[in-house]
Order: C-alpha cells, then structure tokens, then sequence
C-alpha cells in the first residue's frame, strides 16, 4: 500500500516479535494487529530520519497500550534496529511505563514517579507486571 507523505512523516507502530524482527505498520494502527496477535518482545512507536544518506531512528518509545511492554525491553528493540542496519539512539528517547493494578486488574501509565491507580487509588508494585504470566 502506498503511503502518503504526510503518514511517513508520522511515527510507525512496532513490534519486535519472539524472532527478532522489527515489523511496522502506519501510525493508525493497532500493535496487536501488527504483531498478528502474537506475543512480542517490545513494541511501542518510532520515527526515522535521513541523515548521511542513511536511514536512522530519530525518536523511539515503548508507547504501546496493547502490550505496555516494559522499559528493559530496549535490548530486543536495539538488536532488531541493529540487524536492519539502522542508526539508532542508546536507549528509548520516551519511557513509558505501564503497571497492573493488582486490585482492579487496570493498566495504568504512571506518571511522575505517583506509583498509584489512576482507577481505584491502589498501590502499584515498583516492578513492571503487565504480562498475564508475571
């Protein structure tokens, strides 16, 4: 499908799959649908640039609220853009990060350190438990 020039411009979608491939999709689009259901390593939005007539990553979050993948998982995130032979920054430009409330099952983003449910006012753990199996 052909991409307009103002959807390039925009952030991608990523997942990085359980087999280390970097997969994008248009900014619109749902994590879980780029990753075709599948479980993943990382996901979140990136943005490229041209710079020395190479492709490199300018901005790169977790920023994913369907799978609200840890901030550790930036290594899976560096070895894919690494494999696609892209530029890439030491870590993501934008943390976020994402905790389940374990009394209501909410996720919540967490902002400024408040490690409380933004749903019922319950403590948040310190360590990431989004994953069902953690």
């Amino acid at each position: 499908m052909e991409q307009s020039a103002a959807e390039l411009a925009e952030p991608f979608t990523f997942v990085v799959g359980m087999d280390g491939v970097l997969r994008l999709a248009p900014r619109r689009s749902e994590h879980v649908a780029c990753a075709g259901g599948d479980v993943v390593l990382s996901a979140g939005e990136i943005s490229f640039m041209r710079e020395s007539g190479r492709w490199t990553v300018s901005e790169v979050s977790n920023q994913s609220t369907g799978y609200c993948p840890d901030v550790t998982s930036w290594p899976e995130v560096a070895r894919a853009l690494d494999a696609a032979e892209l530029r890439r920054p030491s870590g993501f430009t934008h943390e976020v990060v994402f905790r389940r409330c374990p009394d209501c099952q909410e996720h919540n983003i967490v902002r400024e350190d408040d490690f409380v449910c933004v749903f019922c006012g319950s403590d948040l753990p310190a360590a990431w438990n989004v994953d069902p199996a953690a």
